[in-house]
């Protein structure tokens, strides 16, 4: 079967239809708002509780990053991210996804080989890329102020 570029690119059109931009945007906006309320309601919490607002703002994002990975192991995250999109993976929920997601993947091949080892799939290069652009940040930061 010979087909032209332009035949193709018809075929992709009717096998590939359009994805509602707005709505998709408003979904991951309304998700991605409602988990940061949702920090933000704790903050608020622990704040009036008396924590200092260096400990709060830590419990915080473990708390985020906790209720993402429970999400996740129960499967119920990937079926929130799959209507949010974006608005689930941009806040630290999506990190917290990324690492836990693999490792429950591959649990049946152990904890080192499979848990262990798959948990940094994608995580780790983001943790590597974070700590070197920390770091040459660092540097530059401290090359510009000694002149």
């Amino acid at each position: 079967m010979n087909v032209s570029k332009k035949e193709y690119q018809q075929m992709c059109k009717v096998a590939a239809p359009g994805s509602p931009v707005a709505k998709d945007c408003l979904k991951a906006f309304a998700v991605g708002g409602f988990i940061c309320t949702l920090g933000e309601v704790v903050f608020q919490l622990l704040s009036r509780a008396g924590t200092e607002e260096k400990d709060a703002r830590t419990v915080v994002s473990a708390a985020l990053i906790l209720l993402a990975a429970i999400l996740t192991a129960c499967k119920v995250f990937d079926n929130i991210a799959k209507h949010a999109g974006a608005g689930t993976l941009v806040p630290i929920t999506g990190f917290a996804n990324s690492v836990v997601a693999p490792a429950i993947e591959f649990k049946t091949e152990g904890y080192v080989l499979g848990v262990g080892a798959k948990a940094f799939i994608i995580a780790g290069p983001v943790i590597v890329y974070g700590t070197v652009a920390a770091v040459l940040y660092g540097v530059i930061y401290w090359v510009t102020t000694l002149f």
